[in-house]
């Protein structure tokens, strides 16, 4: 008999085997592929096209995206932008009194469906879109200011790329903006970003043009602080907390053993068996299998409410029996994701019950995710955050066994 037990636990470890704890059958025996795996903020897609990897969404029935409504977030920054061009002082928004609104924009990865839809609803707000997200393919634009209408005219958009390959790059940003600067002088008179951490790199440049317009995306901690001193005019909100919380949720429900509609409506529309709903709104797009926390503007008038420290008062310490999830984020230097997303998720996952082991990667090599990418069968469930929106196949590969 004794014989007889050790080859059973042999095969279970070579064939990638474990025993779930706490699901419907607790002796069943769950393989890794088939365990609960939720991408997040990074939507697997085709860097070029931007279409989603269905390949990789449908991995098995317990695979799910969460993430933030992009196009919508786009609209919003393009009307933050707008809304306050059109009570601003047109004397000094218009700073050599050309009649022409000179803008600069930094791109965060010209193959992100995120950067393109915020470059999308930038350039549209302001009349520049030509229809592509690329840098330099625009047109000659017209915004209304402080009642009156200029001409529009984006001086120069540029991917900020990292000398070692990492994209949304902030040291770029500030390197760009005191070029910038030299170049076009009073010609600019407004600086947009695709994200916080780029913006705070714009404002780092010695030679900033001061009091020139500056508006980033994330509403990060340093963001908020920065918009109360008076230096970032405007960032967007893509509601950190619903998307951290939203992911665990997800994950939560599935390793509960819910299936179905339950999976995004426990705990996100409605009140879940442990009596806790996520407070934001969210939308739930079937096509795509996406969980999308919606974005706010935020500006002078509203900062405050922003501010760290502000957790959704809805999701309490539940009796959810405890679970091991495994969750890479792409890049250990990402501001949003070091300084707003991963402290969101550290600080809902005890309240679930869930245990998190993270591991981070470069930004730049996808190897430096997957190599950590390890152990895989200690784990309940898996949570992706890739360097490569189109790397959820490098994934799921090792998930097969």
């Amino acid at each position: 008999m004794k014989k007889l037990t050790c080859t059973v636990l042999v095969l279970a470890l070579v064939s990638g085997l474990v025993f779930a704890g706490g699901g419907k059958d607790a002796g069943s025996v769950v393989l890794n592929k088939d365990k609960p795996l939720v991408f997040f903020n990074r939507q697997p897609s085709d860097p070029t096209t931007g279409a989603i990897d269905m390949a990789s969404m449908n991995w098995n029935d317990k695979t799910y995206y969460v993430g933030f409504d992009a196009a919508g977030g786009g609209a919003v920054q393009g009307k933050l932008i707008t809304d306050f061009l059109s009570s601003a002082d047109a004397k000094k928004i218009d700073r050599n009194g050309d009649g022409v609104i000179g803008y600069v924009l930094c791109i965060g990865d010209v193959g992100h469906n995120d950067s393109k839809a915020r470059t999308e609803g930038i350039r549209k707000a302001l009349g520049t879109w030509s229809g592509s997200t690329d840098p330099g393919k625009v047109k000659e634009g017209s915004v209304v200011v402080g009642g009156k209408t200029f001409k529009v005219v984006e001086l120069e958009g540029k991917a900020m790329t990292g000398t070692d390959g990492s994209t949304w790059n902030a040291n770029a940003a500030t390197e760009a903006m005191g070029g910038w600067a030299t170049k076009f002088g009073t010609n600019i008179d407004m600086v947009v970003s695709n994200n916080d951490g780029m913006a705070m790199g714009c404002l780092q440049a010695s030679n900033y043009p001061a009091g020139v317009p500056i508006f980033g995306y994330d509403a990060n901690a340093d963001a908020i602080e920065a918009i109360g001193a008076g230096k970032l005019t405007g960032t967007v909100s893509q509601n950190v907390d619903a998307q951290a919380a939203g992911t665990l949720q997800v994950l939560r429900n599935l390793l509960d053993g819910l299936t179905g509609a339950d999976v995004y409506t426990k705990g996100i529309t409605t009140a879940d068996q442990y009596g806790n709903k996520i407070t934001p709104a969210v939308d739930y797009k079937a096509d795509v299998k996406g969980l999308f926390a919606l974005n706010g503007p935020v500006n002078s008038s509203n900062w405050k409410q922003y501010t760290a420290g502000n957790r959704d008062a809805g999701i309490k310490k539940s009796a959810a029996p405890a679970k091991k999830v495994l969750l890479t984020i792409y890049n250990s230097a990402d501001n949003f994701l070091s300084s707003s997303y991963l402290p969101a998720l550290q600080y809902y996952a005890p309240l679930m019950n869930i245990n998190l082991t993270v591991v981070q990667g470069d930004g730049q090599n996808e190897s430096s995710c997957l190599d950590k990418f390890t152990n895989l069968n200690n784990y309940d469930a898996y949570a992706i955050n890739m360097v490569k929106t189109n790397s959820g196949r490098d994934y799921t590969d090792k998930l097969k066994y």
